[in-house]
């Protein structure tokens, strides 16, 4: 019951981080409201994000890109 409980906090705590940053995106409520923690019956923990419609995605998948540094000139 332990492994379940744990795992149920992993989740839960990661699906409200998921929320807050798709929220912070300025998403509205119909994108990051459908995110839910899911735990496994061995009680591992997932996030499951659901279906989101083509323009959300693509705020999304921008927010996620990580700007490349510039390779140091010698």
């Amino acid at each position: 019951m332990d492994t379940y409980r744990g795992g149920r906090k992993q989740a839960t705590d990661a699906a409200e981080a998921i929320r807050e940053a798709l929220a912070g995106l300025g998403l509205p409520e119909s994108v990051w409201g459908s995110v839910r923690p899911m735990v496994t019956h061995s009680g591992s923990p997932y996030v499951h994000l659901g279906m989101v419609r083509a323009d959300a995605a693509k705020k999304i998948a921008e927010a996620m890109r990580v700007p490349v540094e510039a390779e140091p000139v010698e």
